[in-house]
């Protein structure tokens, strides 16, 4: 057997086709990430909000978690060691969460910033908004730390929010060779897809704009989470090509990727939206969580409510 090194080189033949190459050498090759078809992209979740203005909810929140379906999850529910508890959906690979929340008021969600490359073995993002839910810090303390170590992950947008002081921040560490954004989030209606925070993406401005029209319908009264989900968080409508945002992925895959509800086959396998979640804080300090996930091949749904502690009313 020769003593060389067993290479295996990957060669991108054309947008949709990659070409193994196996050889023997002294040569080293730079990792390549398989994103330009989205063949190993991760979580692309999208989020809209109404923050501290409104008058029967101190954070009305909706988001769609898109992934692929062999990926192994737990569905929302109370986990962590110790007096503070998390409520969660909970990455079993990584070991992290996408949204989460605790009874003394704090919230944190994160979506994947789209781009055709990613570092190899950079942190997984999901460990961020645990570890604000674990923690004691402001969301501006927390995001400043966060700030320090922000290139070992790959394109993140966080959120962080104190429900108890009514604080908002946002945290984002793309684009790249710009420093990292930090951001009070003010009272309104927002969207977060996979760039930066109010980007008017094709399925973000729908999403804003569908969501304010619903808002406007009910007035003062109650949103009820089952409404806003069915309505609006369904919504499988494609943007045109001539619409879709550049970001150096391939266009079918960015199609794919169009509609506020994903779903779509790639060679890997399924991929799309894996769950839709719903959280309620009332300014009387009541919480309501709701999930509808999908759980091999089922679509299923619960509800967990709390008080929140601290007293959060206006």
């Amino acid at each position: 057997m020769p003593s060389e090194t067993l290479l295996i080189y990957l060669l991108i033949t054309s947008a949709n086709q990659f070409t193994f190459v196996l050889g023997f050498g002294e040569a080293t090759v730079d990792s390549i990430s398989l994103t330009k078809t989205g063949f190993l992209r991760g979580i692309m979740c999208i989020a809209a909000w109404i923050w501290q203005s409104h008058p029967a909810h101190q954070l009305l929140l909706f988001l769609n978690r898109d992934e692929y379906h062999d990926r192994a999850t737990e569905a929302v529910g109370w986990w962590g060691e110790g007096n503070k508890k998390i409520l969660g959906g909970r990455d079993v690979k990584g070991g992290g969460t996408w949204l989460g929340c605790t009874k003394d008021g704090r919230v944190a969600f994160l979506t994947n910033a789209r781009e055709p490359e990613s570092i190899p073995d950079a942190r997984t993002r999901g460990v961020l908004p645990l570890r604000f839910l674990e923690s004691t810090k402001s969301p501006h303390e927390f995001a400043e730390e966060i700030v320090q170590e922000a290139d070992y992950y790959n394109g993140f947008n966080l959120i962080l929010a104190d429900l108890c002081s009514k604080t908002m921040v946002y945290v984002s560490n793309r684009p790249k060779g710009e420093s990292v954004s930090v951001q009070t989030v003010p009272p309104g209606l927002h969207v977060l897809s996979n760039a930066q925070l109010d980007t008017p993406w094709p399925k973000a401005q729908r999403l804003h704009d569908n969501f304010s029209h619903l808002l406007k319908k009910h007035g003062d009264e109650e949103v009820t989470a089952e409404e806003v989900i069915e309505k609006l968080m369904m919504d499988k409508t494609k943007a045109d090509m001539d619409e879709l945002p550049i970001t150096g992925c391939d266009p079918d895959w960015e199609f794919n990727l169009s509609s506020i509800f994903v779903e779509t086959d790639t060679k890997r396998g399924r991929y799309g939206t894996r769950s839709t979640a719903a959280f309620s804080a009332k300014v009387n300090g009541e919480v309501t969580f709701y999930e509808r996930y999908l759980e091999r091949g089922m679509w299923k749904e619960h509800k967990i409510q709390y008080q929140m502690e601290n007293g959060t009313k206006a």
